[in-house]
């Protein structure tokens, strides 16, 4: 098993034991990063984009 993998799933027990397990998107965003740490800023962006709540809704 790859270094990478065995990452993967130490995070994916982690998060299990909190209840909030990794979905194959969340495992497939983590390999990615490790993989590829350029991608790190891109990716990290898009989960803001996707996530975030615009300043205008908080009120």
């Amino acid at each position: 098993m790859s270094d990478i993998e065995k990452i993967v799933r130490e995070v994916d027990s982690s998060m299990a034991m909190e209840g909030m397990p990794l979905t194959n998107e969340d495992r497939d965003r983590i390999r990615k990063c490790l993989s590829e740490p350029l991608a790190v800023d891109r990716i990290i962006n898009g989960l803001l984009a996707k996530h975030a709540v615009p300043v205008r809704a908080r009120k």
